[in-house]
């Protein structure tokens, strides 16, 4: 069975939880995928350990809210594009894992975003505690 949207495009047979079972579900899955990046990316395991550093560190060191805000904001955030680069790289993979340039191209791209994350956590981080 297809289910289809007006505009014809075709929907996940998944969808249609809604309320309080559709919140259930959407925590279940997302604790799913915390295992599986921890799991299976040595890169979200090495940010994750980092994070247990820093984040008590940002209490630690600031006592300015906004500061600690900011230092705790930027870890998170390369949390979070490190995982949808895992994503990107597990979607890329599971069309083909033969070389292909646009393969390549979304890989670089999910790379460039978590080193640009990486560079934002260290400028904040640095403007913060050496100014």
């Amino acid at each position: 069975m297809q289910n289809n949207t007006p505009s014809g495009h075709q929907e996940s047979p998944f969808k249609g939880k809604t309320g309080l079972r559709r919140l259930i579900n959407a925590f279940g899955y997302s604790m799913d995928g915390f295992k599986a990046a921890y799991k299976h990316e040595d890169a979200f395991r090495q940010e994750v350990w980092l994070s247990l550093v820093l984040i008590p560190l940002a209490f630690y060191l600031e006592s300015e809210a906004l500061h600690r805000i900011l230092m705790v904001g930027s870890v998170l955030l390369v949390m979070i594009v490190e995982l949808l680069n895992s994503a990107v790289e597990a979607v890329v993979d599971r069309v083909s894992i033969e070389r292909h340039a646009l393969a390549k191209r979304a890989k670089d791209i999910g790379s460039a975003a978590v080193l640009l994350a990486l560079i934002n956590l260290t400028v904040v981080w640095g403007l913060i505690l050496f100014n």
